[in-house]
């Protein structure tokens, strides 16, 4: 028999970057982040502050992700870790190792690195993206 661990996603969003914005550069954030647009650059929780970020379907970010909860349905080029849950939608690519505890992939996404899981050492070191 199998059950379903359920993880709670809040989808409070404190912050929206738009479909026709692009960003150069790194964020730091903290409550929920969604990205619609695109950005060149890393995109780092703030550590005392656990966060959502969901990456939609036109959404794109070239550089390191790390958010304790992501919902991804957009693009990611460079590692990501994500040190609770993360959620790839159909349409969602990672092009880079991802760094998980909980994972949830559904058909038509597409990892191209490596699996790489936290379990309880949530430490593991993430390389910067190049």
């Amino acid at each position: 028999m199998f059950f379903k661990k359920s993880v709670q996603i809040d989808s409070h969003i404190d912050t929206l970057i738009g479909h026709e914005t692009q960003i150069n550069g790194n964020m730091q954030f903290a409550g929920g982040l969604r990205i619609d647009g695109l950005i060149a650059g890393n995109v780092i929780e703030k550590r005392e502050h656990p966060s959502t970020l969901i990456i939609s379907e036109n959404g794109a970010v070239t550089g390191a992700v790390e958010a304790s909860k992501i919902v991804l349905n957009g693009m990611i080029r460079g590692p990501v870790r994500s040190s609770v849950f993360i959620e790839l939608q159909s349409k969602a690519r990672i092009v880079g190792d991802l760094y998980y505890k909980s994972l949830e992939m559904h058909t038509g996404a597409v990892i191209e690195g490596k699996l790489i899981y936290l379990g309880e050492q949530s430490d593991a070191v993430v390389p910067e993206a190049t």
